[in-house]
């Protein structure tokens, strides 16, 4: 399927997701937050597809976020239920994201990457929520999961200023897990995309859900004690992944991953 404001790539099992709107920077309107979120469907649908990568088009800008113009000139607003980008309210996503940022990821463009699991950032990104400075607020779970991922204060110190933050101190800060160089940063995220489609997707997706459940159970004995209820895990062990991982390594060769 084409779209308009997205690209889709599919390398084996592994999807890359392009905003592809670098006249206005990427920034998202309402017409490409409900592609995003049609894209994001299909992937999630996709036995097939294992691993996420969502960058942007051009070498500018990864997503400046909310499209003020357009809706500034009127244009139609909204976002389907799964949030902004389609993205940031899809709390049942198990599939693996990694955002390879490529310049400006401010506003929605930062909660966009802050609402994958991994972030790899070429040199010249920068990062911001930037709302208060014209008068809005981070309401796509910038303000929440800013302060999960690196902590209160530092988080507050970016929120209350709006001050921008470069790569290199988003990695210092915690939420950015490699720096790459501008020519390297898709080669960088496929890298990290690689290492992750080598495990069971199925161990993939119970991990990523146990993880982000766990954040929400009230205590870590909870957490321990709830975690085998969980959907995802149940499915890894009723799954032929569970048993090809011991049989492979006790036959001394590479599993052969089936997803299910």
């Amino acid at each position: 399927m084409t779209y308009e404001f997205i690209t889709v790539e599919r390398d084996g099992p592994i999807t890359t997701i392009t905003l592809n709107r670098p006249e206005v920077m990427n920034a998202l309107h309402s017409p490409s937050h409900h592609e995003m979120g049609e894209v994001l469907d299909a992937f999630a649908a996709d036995p097939e597809q294992w691993v996420g990568i969502i960058t942007g088009a051009g070498d500018r800008a990864f997503s400046a976020g909310n499209d003020l113009k357009w809706q500034a000139s009127g244009g139609k607003m909204g976002s389907p239920p799964s949030g902004f980008a389609g993205l940031t309210a899809r709390f049942d996503l198990a599939k693996p994201l990694i955002a390879a940022v490529n310049g400006v990821a401010m506003g929605g463009g930062f909660e966009i990457a802050l609402a994958c699991d991994l972030i790899i950032a070429s040199e010249t990104a920068v990062f911001a929520l930037p709302e208060p400075k014209v008068g809005l607020a981070a309401l796509a779970g910038g303000m929440h999961r800013l302060p999960r991922a690196i902590g209160l204060k530092r988080a507050m110190g970016m929120i209350l200023t709006a001050r921008r933050v470069s790569a290199r101190e988003g990695e210092a800060l915690g939420f950015v897990n490699e720096v790459a160089a501008p020519g390297e940063l898709m080669a960088v995220a496929k890298r990290w995309a690689g290492l992750i489609g080598e495990c069971s997707p199925m161990s993939i997706r119970a991990s990523k859900a146990t993880v982000m459940r766990g954040l929400d159970e009230p205590s870590l004995e909870a957490a321990m004690q709830n975690q085998r209820g969980y959907a995802e895990i149940r499915a890894l062990v009723a799954s032929q992944d569970f048993v090809e991982g011991p049989l492979a390594f006790s036959q001394k060769r590479a599993p052969q991953w089936k997803g299910r």
